[in-house]
């Protein structure tokens, strides 16, 4: 297949492109390398990808360049003819939209709204977007069903998102672009992004800094290894969205739609509290970490927990790397990376 990878300089971008190589997939990757964290490790992500093209025979082209650019944004299609697209790139963190929401309104609302344009121009067979559990906001019932409504976000980044799932719904009821939307969940692994957790408390721990520990280390994360979310979102890429048969308008399921439509959590289905999770990075590290503890922080939600059946019924695979697995690995590659 030819697949357009957004944000393939990201974390999970990157991966989901390496793999897409490594089987023999024709990739092509966009992103504009921004400074939103530290572009040096994007930098070493891309000669990777770099690397894995010329050791597997791959066809790879990487073009530099911003997604809310709508001529840089058509040429891409127009130059190469994607079949399918997976969109990964968008501006992340929950925190720093507090701080900074337009750029949330140029990464995550106009970016789209070219893609999805280029998309239904260029007849792409199938769109596959990243969206975020986050969205789930003040929902408390556990674990979190995409067949629940998500009107209540409770920071601008997963009310973008929700926009997301909202504007890619709109173009499969009017141009039949099937869409499929993935909402991760916490996700952790080698490669990561400086600015989560993982990251940071295994810096910090092993400079012998204090780490963060927001609500004192109460809250629950159902953290998913970056392996496992790629999987699911390369398999819900080759499974093309369909219109659900089933689909009732009397009682409209949030989760599928009589256009080509469909939305699944990617999460591990185990939720860890953080305190928990932090045990995991103590044990890889061989080391103690000075724990800061401090009130849970304005945007941030109590608890996290996939429903993942739906992906699994659809597409065979669900989540399993159990932490203390994927928190070793990653702390292996930040040894090496770092010579830490």
């Amino acid at each position: 297949m030819k697949i357009l990878v957004t944000g393939n300089a990201g974390f999970i971008g990157f991966h989901t492109a390496k793999r897409l190589l490594e089987r023999g997939d024709s990739v092509i990757g966009f992103d504009v390398v921004n400074d939103y964290y530290d572009p040096a490790i994007k930098e070493a992500r891309l000669r990777v990808l770099d690397e894995t093209a010329a050791s597997t025979g791959a066809d790879y082209t990487f073009i530099r360049a911003d997604l809310a650019d709508l001529q840089a944004v058509n040429d891409a299609f127009q130059a190469h003819r994607p079949e399918r697209v997976i969109h990964l790139a968008a501006q992340a963190g929950v925190r720093y939209s507090l701080e900074n929401p337009h750029a949330y309104v140029q990464s995550n609302l106009v970016a789209f709204t070219n893609l999805l344009e280029a998309c239904r121009h260029h007849r792409v067979e199938h769109l596959t977007y990243a969206s975020t559990s986050s969205v789930y906001g003040a929902n408390t019932k556990m674990p979190f069903s995409e067949h629940e409504g998500v009107n209540h976000p409770l920071q601008f980044y997963a009310a973008t998102k929700k926009a997301n799932e909202l504007m890619a719904h709109s173009y499969s009821h009017l141009f039949k672009l099937p869409t499929t939307g993935l909402r991760f969940f916490t996700v952790y692994g080698p490669w990561g992004r400086p600015d989560m957790a993982l990251f940071l408390f295994t810096r910090k721990t092993l400079a012998g800094e204090p780490i963060p520990v927001f609500n004192h280390g109460h809250h629950t994360r159902d953290f998913t290894y970056v392996d496992d979310i790629v999987e699911g979102v390369i398999r819900a890429s080759d499974d093309i969205a369909a219109p659900d048969p089933e689909w009732n308008s009397d009682s409209p399921d949030p989760a599928t739609s009589n256009a080509p439509y469909r939305i699944f959590n990617i999460g591990n289905n185990d939720p860890v509290k953080l305190s928990a999770y932090i045990e995991a990075i103590e044990d890889a590290l061989g080391k103690p970490a000075i724990k800061e503890l401090l009130p849970l922080q304005p945007g941030d939600v109590p608890d996290t927990y996939a429903d993942s059946s739906e992906l699994e019924r659809a597409v065979g695979y669900k989540p399993a790397t159990p932490v203390k697995e994927g928190v070793a690995n990653f702390v292996a590659w930040y040894r090496d990376y770092y010579q830490a």
